[in-house]
């Protein structure tokens, strides 16, 4: 009987991150200026365990930028989709740090996003300086990232 109690508190435990953990979604949108080629929200902080889902869709993605994520977080890139029975990517985020992304057809028009994953102190500075020259390249859009960057508080 004790060994079952000692299991049931260590499952309640590992369980208990997944019950706190939310679920938030970023939208694309591509309307006229300035809602053109723009994620909303832009800017979106979280929680370490968290799960993003871009929606959008088919000639739009979610890929992270690699300068611009911190020590051992993992990479994505995955398309978004308003089709029935189609899922967009979902980005389970278990590494705190601030982490910028594009839709890479779309980068040279500035469509990026930040996301503000716990503290950002690990990468901070040095995604700000990536965000800086990857702004510099902006065909349209010059401006964002510097923008949602004063964001974050």
């Amino acid at each position: 009987m004790l060994i079952i109690k000692k299991f049931v508190v260590l499952l309640l435990i590992f369980s208990i991150g997944n019950v706190f953990a939310k679920e938030h979604q970023v939208k694309m949108l591509n309307g006229s200026a300035p809602d053109m080629f723009v994620f909303e929200p832009a800017v979106l902080k979280i929680n370490k365990g968290d799960t993003v889902t871009w929606t959008g869709d088919a000639m739009h993605n979610s890929a992270s930028i690699n300068e611009m994520l911190p020590k051992g977080a993992k990479p994505w890139m995955g398309k978004l989709t308003k089709k029935a029975g189609e899922k967009s990517i979902s980005v389970k985020f278990d590494t705190e740090g601030l982490y910028g992304y594009n839709c890479t057809p779309h980068a040279m028009f500035g469509m990026v996003g930040l996301l503000i994953v716990g503290d950002t102190s690990g990468n901070s500075k040095a995604a700000k300086t990536a965000a800086k020259k990857i702004e510099e390249k902006f065909a349209a859009g010059k401006g964002r990232f510097t923008k949602y960057l004063s964001e974050i508080k």
